[in-house]
């Protein structure tokens, strides 16, 4: 097929752009600038420069494709206002579905997150679980679903909801940070670590999209894409560990560091300066994100092949081969 990937810059676009071409796809990207664009998928893809909220490149972007895959998001930076996030995240959802629907685009696959959901009471949770999202990027991703499906229903085209649990693989930057601290024995462990964390490798979520935009029955319908082993968050960090050769971290009580990083936030925020310890981050070594794929699996045949073992195993010695680690 025609298919277009917004967010090919990024790792999970660029993965994305990846894999569809090597399904056999003819794949187009829209980017903001060529140059950021791997050096592996120059000459794969066909490249449209342009901006994802401006109506006019959209037109350019969607004109003969079949399907869409709308990757591209702004993800958590310090000093951003949430104007910047709702542009991105939420009003350019929208007008990418009228443009698509206005091209004759079959189908549109936007991809959301599990954070609309918050912290998971209940684990595991399905696309049914309340939605609780906690901060102004899981708000916009959320208002995003909402305008996605308003407009897909005036237009009548196509689409499938996609909320990946917390991605990682060769290249990730986001957890690198935690795996590279790992693999260097700086890691710092915030409490006793036994909330959920479940972790997707990148090869299994490309997939689980290819599969959202070409299933049949999948279109109206929202689905978590995840791996297939949910453990804990300390389980995570004791299997790099042991991967990595590296003893088990240090830890720390984690209720005086979040405690200190709201005293972070307030003192900073007159300055409007970005705070060295705030909460969020303190929030990922207490929050459970634990997630049940059932209905990936039944309806879309999707089904992750990627351990953890194994991606975790891949994902470092990719670091260490690019000298990150």
């Amino acid at each position: 097929m025609k298919v277009l990937v917004t967010g090919a810059t990024g790792f999970t676009g660029g993965h994305l752009a990846r894999h569809l071409a090597d399904a056999g796809d003819s794949v187009r990207v829209l980017v903001r600038s060529a140059a950021r664009l791997p050096d592996d998928l120059r000459g794969r893809v066909e490249v449209i420069e342009g901006d994802l909220t401006a109506p006019a490149d959209l037109a350019r972007a969607v004109a003969g494709c079949e399907v869409v895959y709308n990757i591209a998001a702004l993800y958590r930076e310090a000093g951003l206002p949430a104007a910047a996030y709702r542009a991105v995240n939420a009003t350019a959802v929208a007008q990418l579905i009228e443009a698509a629907a206005a091209a004759g685009v079959r189908r549109v696959v936007h991809c959301s997150t599990v954070g609309v959901h918050g912290d998971v009471e209940q684990p595991p949770a399905d696309e049914d679980a309340p939605l609780r999202p906690g901060d102004i990027y899981q708000e916009t991703k959320l208002e995003g679903e909402q305008l996605a499906r308003d407009a897909a229903q005036r237009t009548g085209i196509e689409l499938v909801i996609a909320r990946p649990t917390g991605i990682y693989g060769p290249g990730d930057r986001r957890l690198f940070k935690m795996f590279g601290q790992i693999a260097r024995g700086r890691f710092l462990m915030l409490g006793p670590g036994r909330n959920y964390y479940h972790l997707t490798f990148i090869s299994d979520l490309c997939e689980g999209f290819r599969l959202c935009g070409t299933v049949a029955a999948a279109a109206g319908r929202t689905y978590i894409l995840g791996g297939g082993e949910v453990t804990t968050l300390d389980g995570v960090v004791r299997l790099t560990c042991e991967i990595a050769g590296r003893r088990a971290p240090l830890r720390l009580p984690l209720w005086p560091v979040w405690l200190a990083g709201a005293a972070c936030e307030i003192i900073c925020a007159p300055f409007g300066i970005a705070p060295p310890l705030y909460r969020r981050r303190v929030d990922f070594f207490r929050k459970s994100r634990a997630f049940d794929i059932t209905r990936a699996r039944r309806e879309l045949g999707y089904a992750p092949k990627v351990g953890l073992r194994e991606g975790i195993g891949r994902t470092l010695e990719w670091y260490r081969e690019h000298g990150w680690i």
